[in-house]
């Protein structure tokens, strides 16, 4: 690591404070021997960096000598990817949160507003330090700094130690305790025993135990032996470990084939008692119910690992892909979607995005007027100018240029505000948080009675589920606040303005829409408000999905879920067919007394003549 300082006077410090950081530089004179120079420095102003693991070390360094410890706080990046900004601050900067309802017992936090931190930024092929704050508003002990989250680190030869002390059984503790004699002293060491537990955890997180791999390899063969389409592969390394793995049963294969259109992609589920993160592939089906469409075991969450899997479940669905995919908001799966899906349509999931609110604004005096017009400017803005309007507004009038993660979130609107999606069929994942399951159960057997006399409203209600049929029942209420005025008519094809009363907040607008009937552009309730000034009684059938109809069979009804009976043995059959047998017999013999002698008098008999055998 080389720091160029904008002053060659500033190299030439002499040493005067024992908590300046000490930089090495090792220079070769004739005889080649090494001569160390300690030079002092702390972070300036102007300072260059060769590149941003150069800055991040330097940083971490002196924070190390003075006795903070160092997180990072904001980054910005361009287009293609590459940081152009960035922020490292005193890991006790920001307001402490208290999440505890007791307020008696709040959650201990360290935050307390240390002001310290150092901005960098990127300038050519460098970066520079653009301003630098020094101060702490907190005591700080550089004899304690290696207990400290960010200076705690484990060696290449302690890694090795721990890791071949496991396989040979040792417990950690004792190869802890060498580590610790080896060094002369716990002080002498950069990690604790905890690290060293961590590290060998995630070591081991993909290291199956005895049987294990070969008990899901039968576990899926066993699966496949009930159904010829349950669809399984393993990614198995040469020493036993299992990498990745994927499996999709007949069921969700034949799902998939009438709800493609669009897939939620999640890892965040669970993580079993490998470490190895769970993911699912979801999808939404008539009812709004969430249809599950394939699993994985992930060792990583790397590119190349979604690679794998992506590939994997495409390859598995016949090479039919997905229309649009929502992920979270991860380099890596968009990375990988591109590469593999990239023609479909990619969203990060607005709920996550949203549930971030409280974590980054929280912070502000204004949090509340800023959550709520954050969440009007999410949810009420009709288009892409009224977006970017309301969002401009809202960081002006709060003051919020210099929060990073609304700047972040700005720059990749594309991929989760409403406005910039709703052109893509998006609305299949609205509400993938809700459970219709009762709703979908009386499908058929419960009849939602319409709410107005028209006959468009009887046609939905013989064809769609009734999930579906509510959303257009809300969509036909909304009809009563749409003015249409007809302003083009050639032939069938019509043209209309449409002015609809909104409630934004607590606040009413108008807003005018054009709408183009016949031509399948206009939100539903613009339409429905047009329907009776061309003399409709009937919704044309292209407005109508397939997807949402209750009259339409679907293959995957057919196909019986796959369930693996992990009681299912031979030892289990006779032992039902036993109880079954004793049931008749304790039913006809607690019929009277001499009945009930009887039976026990043979089940006495049964034991001695079983006991017996056991003992032969």
């Amino acid at each position: 690591m080389e720091a160029h300082l904008s002053s060659d006077n500033d190299m030439q410090q002499e040493v005067s404070d024992e908590d300046d950081f000490i930089a090495e530089e090792v220079e070769g004179d004739s005889a080649n021997q090494l001569i160390e120079k300690q030079i002092l420095l702390q972070p300036t102003k102007g300072m260059l960096f060769d590149n941003e693991d150069d800055a991040i070390s330097f940083y971490k360094n002196y924070a190390k000598k003075i006795g903070f410890c160092v997180t990072k706080r904001g980054c910005k990046k361009n287009e293609d990817g590459k940081v152009r900004y960035f922020t490292l601050a005193c890991s006790r900067q920001g307001k402490a949160q208290y999440t505890s309802k007791d307020t008696f017992k709040p959650n201990p936090s360290t935050r307390m507003q240390c002001p310290a931190k150092v901005n960098f930024y990127l300038q050519g092929d460098e970066f520079c330090i653009s301003s630098v704050t020094l101060d702490h508003n907190h005591a700080v002990s550089p004899n304690k700094a290696r207990f400290l989250r960010c200076h705690k680190k484990l060696d290449v030869h302690a890694k090795r130690r721990l890791e071949l002390n496991d396989q040979a059984g040792i417990r950690i503790n004792k190869s802890f305790g060498s580590l610790v004699m080896q060094a002369g002293g716990y002080e002498n060491l950069e990690f604790g025993e905890k690290e060293c537990r961590n590290y060998l955890q995630d070591v081991r997180k993909l290291k199956l135990g005895a049987g294990d791999a070969y008990a899901i390899n039968q576990y899926f063969l066993r699966m496949q032996s009930k159904n010829s389409n349950f669809f399984y592969v393993m990614d198995v390394g040469l020493d036993c470990t299992l990498r990745n793995g994927l499996w999709v049963d007949a069921r969700s294969r034949a799902t998939y084939e009438s709800f493609s259109d669009v897939v939620t992609f999640d890892t965040t589920y669970l993580t079993n008692k490998y470490h190895m993160p769970f993911a699912s592939f979801v999808g939404v089906n008539h009812h709004r119910e969430s249809v599950l469409l394939g699993c994985g075991l992930l060792s990583n969450k790397d590119t190349d690992t979604f690679v794998w899997l992506f590939k994997a479940w495409l390859s598995c669905m016949l090479n039919k892909a997905s229309n649009a995919i929502i992920t979270d908001q991860c380099k890596a799966m968009q990375n990988a979607i591109e590469v593999v899906f990239p023609d479909a349509w990619h969203r990060w999931c607005l709920w996550h995005i949203m549930k971030k609110v409280p974590e980054k604004l929280g912070g502000y005096t204004k949090y509340d007027d800023i959550r709520i017009t954050l969440s009007n400017v999410v949810y009420d803005s009709l288009s892409k100018d009224d977006f970017n309007k309301g969002w401009i507004n809202m960081i002006d009038g709060f003051g919020l240029h210099d929060n990073e993660w609304l700047g972040g979130l700005y720059d990749d609107r594309h991929l989760w505000a409403p406005a910039y999606v709703k052109d893509t069929f998006w609305d299949v994942m609205s509400s993938t948080q809700r459970s219709e399951s009762v709703n979908a159960f009386f499908d058929g057997y419960e009849v939602i009675p319409c709410i107005t006399h028209y006959e468009f409203e009887k046609q939905f209600q013989a064809m769609y589920t009734n999930v579906k049929f509510k959303e257009f029942q809300d969509e036909l209420r909304g009809k009563i606040y749409c003015y249409p005025n007809c302003l083009e008519k050639e032939g069938s094809n019509c043209t209309f303005k449409v002015r609809e009363d909104r409630k934004v907040g607590e606040k009413m607008v108008v807003s005018e829409f054009i709408v183009l009937f016949n031509k399948e552009e206009g939100d539903m309730r613009h339409i429905l408000s047009t329907l009776p000034l061309v003399g409709t009684t009937e919704v044309p059938p292209k407005y109508i999905l397939q997807r949402w109809r209750k009259d339409f069979k679907r293959k995957h009804t057919f196909i019986k879920c796959s369930y693996d009976d992990q009681l299912d043995t031979l030892v289990m059959k006779r032992y039902d067919n036993l109880c079954k047998h004793f049931s008749e017999v304790a039913e006809n013999g607690s019929g009277s007394n001499t009945l009930y002698n009887l039976v026990i008098h043979g089940l006495n008999e049964l034991k001695i003549k079983i006991y017996a055998h056991q003992d032969s």
